[in-house]
């Protein structure tokens, strides 16, 4: 309800709107209601049929579990299913569960980039159109793929209004300008017409195309866990926001373009800032891995509870090894980021196993493999050949991308070991984090929010809600009232039960 400012007897007071005021001379400030409803963009929340404009993003190999995504679904939030790191069967038994518990619960699955692997691009995006998955977030694509494009214009068509119906909606997870602009046009002409080639889509849908962008909603990522190239929200973020100003005004779409942020929201003063930046809603990720719902296991959970701002680091990426990509990981307790930084600068040195010295060799297949290199390739040679072939054959006969599987193998364990509690692999746990995680410590210190079994992921997005809800009313009070004093504690964690009290 408003708060209105009144002087009565020599002094301010702030009341609530249904106080009688004997004068109206007296009021001389209010602050209007924030409602958590009211916090980003109603578009945002009607088209994804949300009640509140919070995501909980992708993190892969199933971190953002399917229990997670129902619970923020049934909270009036929009979730993302991990499915990058998965193989066919385990996204789509999750699409199962996912699809089988409550047909009015909106979700997403997540799309990843795959540079190496385009086949298994292809093939989750057919496995979305046969199931009809109508969201999904795109993340740490470089540009347009063919398989991406097909998903989002599969299906189009004109309504009986003639406007331009898309099925299929993309949520895309960018940090550059040159990537957001690909997301905020049409899909590429060329791309197109490969699809009318191939039959995927007819010359009618090719032009109604032409009118629609790839995605509606792109999020800004910032510094945040996983992929991420560090940017800073302060300057992304009105970077973007401004490119998609004109982007909206250059292409005149009939629903226009939104912006969302992620990467460092952790704490209501990063959501209450991204607010005031403009984000039409907000992405979490960290924070959710911390969550009792998230596909990793306690021990990961506890790590993460004990992480500061300055225990965590960059690390080579798995999926884009060769490429020189970097994720950001957890570095206090494991010794991952080490470990991939010496496999990459050996990939780096030597053009193939065998050309590896003898002492290296034997330190990595004692210290990091625990196997010999051989049992490793024969293991990875098993794994591709049911995944993609392709990746053998190129091998068997390029010695140094043979190297690369070899050394992928271990950046594609850690995490599993992680994610699975592998007790004599704790030091190479691979735990994708950003600076976030330390500041939703800092803020839940000394409250119920503080032990990691009692950290779950609606709770906390309420929170966050709530307390930037909370100091947006703050701040229009101090604009009216410079001269004030506010209990710091204003924004500590609240049972979700006393949360719901407030807003009704």
């Amino acid at each position: 309800m408003p708060l209105w400012l009144i002087k009565s007897d020599g002094l301010v007071h702030l009341v609530a709107d249904q106080v009688p005021r004997t004068k109206a001379e007296d009021s001389f400030g209010m602050v209007p209601a924030c409602l958590l409803d009211s916090l980003g963009s109603r578009s945002f929340c009607h088209d994804h049929g949300v009640q509140y404009a919070y995501v909980g993003g992708s993190m892969a190999k199933g971190i953002s579990s399917v229990a997670m995504v129902k619970a923020l679904g049934e909270a009036g939030m929009l979730g993302f299913f991990g499915s990058a790191g998965l193989s066919f069967d385990q996204v789509e038994a999750a699409i199962d569960e996912l699809q089988q518990h409550r047909p009015d619960i909106p979700f997403g699955v997540n799309l990843i980039h795959s540079p190496t692997e385009p086949e298994l691009e292809k093939a989750l995006v057919e496995l979305y159109l046969r199931r009809g998955i109508h969201l999904i977030e795109a993340s740490a694509f470089l540009g347009l793929t063919l398989p991406l494009v097909r998903y989002r214009t599969h299906g189009i068509h004109r309504d009986e209004h003639g406007c331009v119906v898309a099925p299929n909606r993309i949520i895309a997870k960018v940090s550059r300008e040159e990537v957001a602009a690909r997301f905020f046009e049409p899909p590429a002409e060329k791309l197109l017409q490969q699809l009318v080639a191939a039959g995927d889509l007819t010359k009618e849908q090719a032009h109604l195309a032409g009118h629609i962008p790839m995605a509606q909603d792109v999020t800004a990522e910032a510094d945040s866990g996983g992929h991420t190239d560090n940017r800073p929200a302060l300057s992304l973020f009105p970077t973007l926001l401004a490119q998609k100003d004109q982007m909206q005004q250059h292409y005149d779409y009939p629903q226009p373009l939104r912006i969302g942020l992620g990467g460092g929201i952790a704490t209501p003063a990063s959501a209450a800032a991204a607010f005031a930046m403009g984000a039409d809603y907000l992405v979490t990720g960290t924070v959710n891995q911390a969550c009792v719902e998230s596909g990793t296991c306690d021990a990961v959970r506890q790590m993460l509870a004990e992480t500061r701002q300055a225990d965590i680091t960059m690390a080579p990426s798995g999926d884009m090894f060769e490429m020189g990509v970097k994720v950001q990981v957890v570095k206090r307790g494991t010794m991952f980021a080490i470990r991939a930084h010496k496999l990459y600068e050996l990939y780096r040195a030597y053009e193939s196993i065998d050309a590896l010295p003898t002492a290296e060799r034997e330190k990595i297949e004692k210290t990091f493999f625990k196997v010999p290199l051989d049992t490793v390739w024969q293991q990875t040679q098993s794994y591709f050949q049911v995944r993609d072939p392709r990746q053998v054959e190129k091998a068997l006969n390029d010695p140094k991308y043979k190297m690369a599987l070899v050394f992928r193998w271990y950046l594609g364990q850690t995490p599993v070991w992680a994610n699975q509690g592998i007790a004599d692999r704790k030091i190479d746990y691979q735990i994708w984090c950003g600076p976030a995680m330390g500041a939703f410590n800092e803020w839940v210190k000394g409250s119920f929010l503080e032990p990691p079994a009692a950290r779950k992921v609606v709770p906390v997005a309420y929170n966050i809600l709530f307390g930037a809800a909370v100091l947006q009313r703050v701040r229009l009070l101090k604009q009216q009232w410079g001269t004030y004093r506010v209990d710091p504690k204003i924004a500590t964690p609240l049972p979700l039960e006393q949360i719901k009290e407030f807003l009704c």
